[in-house]
């Protein structure tokens, strides 16, 4: 028969770790309390042990991305879903006077804008301070409107928005175009060339033009006749008064 002593410290051991367990418990949220007893039930009375289920986690972040639009429209501000009031209030903090660019792909013609945040509001970013994320001059500014074209939502969509940037910069905003032009000025020199080739040649199998060649010729060989018949007059001249002096 257990002693008294060993009945009391049996009862205490109980006592305790039931309220350990109980602490754990209250220190868990909702979802975390449901997986522990689903993994308690299991353990004690299934055969197999649990598995959890990951469900994606959406963040604030994420749905940004997803509902996000560069210039809302009214419809956008009709939807009373929570992630569109979400966007909305982040939208409404965003500057949209002036945008900042990332020309880090200028060269392919890709550039993208976004609106301003007010951290670069205050500092002058894009305003006074070059709209190039990457690049923080401030001299020789010059303010474009910019026919910015992107894709968003499924859709091509456009807007004409400012952009302020500093000569070196500009150069790589114009980039694109002024390739375009290039090779455009290129091309059409390349076709004339051509052109003057392709005529060139015809003259030179034109019949009209070989018969106008032979009558050159003709007449070189006719005048350079006369000149030898007026050389042989000469000379017979001499003759005769060699023969009667």
């Amino acid at each position: 028969m257990a002693s008294l002593a060993s009945l009391k410290s049996a009862i205490f051991d109980r006592e305790e770790r039931k309220q350990q367990y109980q602490a754990h418990i209250r220190g868990l949220n909702a979802y975390d309390r449901h997986k522990k007893f689903l993994n308690d039930y299991v353990g004690f009375y299934g055969k197999q042990q649990y598995t959890q289920e990951k469900l994606p986690v959406k963040t604030d972040q994420d749905t940004l991305r997803e509902g996000y639009r560069f210039i809302r429209t009214e419809e956008d501000d009709m939807n009373p879903s929570w992630e569109q009031k979400l966007v909305k209030r982040y939208y409404d903090k965003l500057f949209k006077e002036y945008c900042i660019a990332d020309m880090s792909q200028y060269k392919s013609g890709k550039i993208g804008l976004r609106w301003r945040t007010e951290k670069e509001v205050i500092s002058g970013k894009g305003q006074f301070v070059c709209g190039n994320k990457h690049c923080n001059e401030k001299d020789g500014l010059s303010s474009y409107e910019v026919n910015f074209s992107y894709f968003e939502a499924g859709e091509n969509k456009q807007a004409l928005v400012k952009l302020v940037t500093c000569e070196r910069c500009a150069e790589k905003l114009l980039y694109k175009k002024r390739k375009e032009k290039e090779e455009l000025i290129k091309r059409e020199r390349e076709d004339l060339k051509k052109k003057r080739e392709r005529s060139e040649s015809d003259d030179d199998i034109d019949p009209a033009n070989s018969r106008r060649q032979e009558r050159r010729k003709g007449k070189k060989a006719s005048i350079s006749g006369n000149d030898h018949k007026k050389f042989d007059d000469e000379n017979f001249d001499e003759f005769l008064e060699g023969m009667f002096p």
